[in-house]
């Protein structure tokens, strides 16, 4: 790679305007509708796995494309910023990049087995990491696997398993040998891809502020049974096989927020143009205008690092800072924005009529997930600045 260079490629320019395209047919309307309706929006889903947007990043051998995380977030951002926010990013966001630990660790016959599907959008999945008790320090799941001859017998508790209503499978981690049986907190853990088997495992749907077309679950599994040929790699190296994911999951929700950010702003700048109050538009109004523009400015920055972090990752360069700040910064200037948003629109922001309410509830909840704001102060805090740890 040469120096630096903000252009994009032919290809990324090409993935920016055909996805652009592609999402028109789901505008505001069909993106309220949806949410409201609690209803997942499987017609969407269906055209981007037609288009082959679901394998972008997925090897070419299981009918992907290849492509690198800087083509991911430029689709993930596009999608999100076509008003469909984060019910559109999240209905397709673990086909992109979720499945990376069985790309790079599963066995030819796992691969075989899901990923064709996971490209051309015949199978729903979810991801089951996050527990009652345990929260963002995963090493202290408890959800067990005990293995049975051919075998494993799985026992336990999640929450917050975006999808798992509407999954078939489910990327699970576990615990097969106990928290306080290890030396490492880390060690003993282990990742299945298997079947979610409403036998045994009971999924409720968890009431919540928004994103309301693609459920968030609680799911308790009682005695379910996973074949050995479902484990992703060796037993007791789960955790290790999801920090892989981990930097570009951080982009690809980075990439949402920042697509949020932008919608909402080009919203806002519509209203701030058309509304007329004491004889002048709103947007004259120095009180309007500098939120807006603030918002210009940090948007394009938080961009610019993430830009920065994709880079650095489909280089092959370590990008754990860039990752976690591009990820920081974008969801604050995403949800800034949103709500500027709103408040630029006034009491009608507050309506369902104008979407920036909607835009605002999805834009909130990226300053918590995957990893909220405070855990990646405390990594950059302990990793890149070399402060003690606070946690």
């Amino acid at each position: 790679m040469g120096g630096m260079s903000f252009d994009l490629t032919e290809d990324q320019e090409l993935i920016r305007s055909s996805v652009a395209e592609l999402t028109k047919k789901f505008d505001d309307q069909y993106w309220m509708e949806k949410d409201l309706a609690h209803e997942f929006p499987s017609e969407f889903y269906k055209t981007m796995a037609d288009g082959g947007w679901l394998g972008i990043t997925m090897p070419e051998e299981y009918g992907g494309h290849g492509y690198g995380i800087t083509e991911a977030t430029l689709l993930l951002e596009e999608v999100a910023r076509s008003g469909g926010g984060m019910n559109a990013a999240s209905a397709i966001h673990l086909n992109i990049f979720g499945m990376q630990p069985v790309v790079k660790h599963g066995s030819d016959e796992l691969k075989a087995r899901t990923l064709p599907r996971i490209v051309n959008g015949d199978l729903h999945v979810c991801f089951g990491v996050t527990e009652p008790g345990a929260g963002l320090d995963t090493s202290r799941i408890t959800t067990f696997a005990k293995r049975v001859g051919d075998h494993y017998v799985v026992n336990g508790r999640k929450v917050w398993i975006s999808k798992a209503a509407e999954s078939e499978k489910i990327l699970l981690l576990t615990r097969t040998q106990r928290y306080d049986e290890v030396e490492k907190k880390t060690d003993g853990m282990t990742l299945f891809m298997t079947d979610l088997d409403r036998s045994k495992v009971d999924i409720r749907p968890i009431r919540k502020m928004g994103r309301n077309a693609v459920t968030s679950n609680e799911l308790f599994i009682d005695d379910l049974h996973i074949p050995v040929e479902d484990r992703v790699g060796e037993e007791g190296q789960g955790f290790r096989y999801l920090l892989d994911g981990l930097n570009p999951e951080r982009m690809l929700i980075a990439a949402e927020a920042l697509g949020i950010g932008r919608v909402a702003l080009d919203k806002a700048v519509k209203y701030g143009n058309e509304r007329e109050v004491f004889g002048r538009p709103i947007g004259m109004n120095q009180g309007i205008q500098f939120p807006l523009a603030d918002s210009l400015a940090h948007l394009d920055a938080a961009e610019l690092v993430l830009r920065k972090a994709t880079w650095l990752y489909d280089n092959g360069k370590p990008c754990g800072r860039e990752a976690n700040t591009a990820k920081y910064l974008c969801a604050d200037a995403g949800f800034t924005a949103a709500d500027r948003a709103l408040q630029t629109h006034g009491g009608m922001g507050y309506s369902e009529e104008y979407n920036v309410s909607r835009y605002f509830r999805e834009a909130r909840v990226m300053r918590i997930a995957p990893i909220s704001q405070e855990m990646i102060l405390n990594f950059l805090g302990s990793h890149t600045l070399g402060l003690p740890r606070s946690y």
